[in-house]
């Protein structure tokens, strides 16, 4: 026998409120006080209640879905998965459910795009992995859909005109970089990736920033080097560097900090605290990837919830640098 359908006159009944403030805590939950809240939560919880999710999206028109990336990764390292769990733990707070696609490049991306309003009419997106020449964000935008990147929106005048989220990359690397010079450390060497790379030219410039505010002189030009960020090119990349005279390395991401640990005995530090950082004992910086992920669902709500914000939301947070024995 197939047990009775919960409805959400039932939960009204057992929380001893209206059908109607059942389902503005459901939808609409600031118009309601918390202590109603709760008690409707526990009607909830105690029933088994389930929310019908297509006869909402036939009410409001939102299909309570937010649409993003999955990422790739490089030797392992990958710490995009601790943005995605916070994203969706952020996301079913507020009413939402992640939904996850892989794209290529942006043209393939912006296909998926197409595909996904199709199939699923998602409220929103969250872009990641922004660069300069980014399409995508053109093409979300002349649509009118909602969205906002977790990544600057790089060669565009006062952070453009979407809504984003980072990590300020030039503060961390100016951050390890004086930790270093505090340490009596004078000839500090950068790995960083190709010129032109969003992050990467970030994250070098808080390095060249903190060798002019406190070295004696400055090293930019002469003690660093691009790689393609691999483990094997950051290691002959640190040879080199050593060759030349650095006396410790601070490198655009773990992965290539791992290299440059094998080259010789010097400080090195990394970038974005990956629990392989973790495991071996590579000082590094921690990325607030949880914060990061609340902030993004926060700033897609508000756009959700009021179709003119006076402007777009722009968040720059800072990461931390966490010492272990490398440096």
């Amino acid at each position: 026998m197939m047990p009775e359908k919960v409805t959400i006159a039932d939960v009204a009944r057992r929380a001893n409120v209206s059908r109607q403030t059942v389902s503005n805590v459901l939808n609409s939950p600031d118009l309601v006080r918390e202590e109603t809240r709760e008690r409707v939560r526990q009607a909830v919880e105690e029933l088994g209640y389930r929310v019908n999710q297509a006869a909402r999206r036939m009410r409001t028109g939102r299909s309570r879905l937010l649409a993003v990336r999955i990422e790739q990764t490089q030797d392992g390292m990958n710490v995009f998965d601790r943005f995605l769990h916070g994203l969706t733990e952020s996301a079913a707070k507020a009413g939402y459910r992640v939904i996850l696609y892989s794209a290529d490049d942006d043209r393939s991306e912006i296909a998926t795009f197409d595909d996904l309003l199709g199939a699923y009419e998602p409220d929103a997106f969250v872009l990641t992995g922004t660069h300069y020449g980014d399409v995508r964000t053109s093409w979300l935008a002349e649509r009118g859909l909602a969205f906002v990147t977790f990544g600057r929106p790089w060669g565009m005048p006062e952070g453009g005109d979407h809504p984003w989220v980072d990590v300020d990359g030039a503060a961390g690397t100016a951050a390890a970089t004086r930790h270093l010079l505090d340490a009596g450390h004078r000839r500090i060497g950068f790995i960083g990736w190709p010129e032109g790379s969003g992050v990467g030219d970030d994250r070098r410039s808080g390095w060249v920033r903190a060798l002019g505010e406190d070295a004696e002189d400055s090293e930019a030009g002469v003690l660093e080097r691009r790689t393609d960020g691999s483990a094997a090119e950051g290691e002959a990349a640190a040879r080199e560097l050593i060759a030349a005279g650095a006396t410790a390395l601070v490198c655009v991401s773990d992965s290539v900090a791992l290299g440059a640990m094998q080259a010789g005995p010097v400080p090195v530090i990394g970038f974005d605290d990956t629990p392989v950082a973790a495991a071996i004992g590579l000082t590094s910086l921690s990325q607030p990837l949880s914060e990061a992920a609340v902030r993004c669902v926060r700033v897609l709500t508000r756009l959700l919830e009021d179709d003119s914000p006076d402007k777009p939301d722009h968040v720059l947070l800072r990461p931390s640098l966490v010492i272990r024995r490398t440096a």
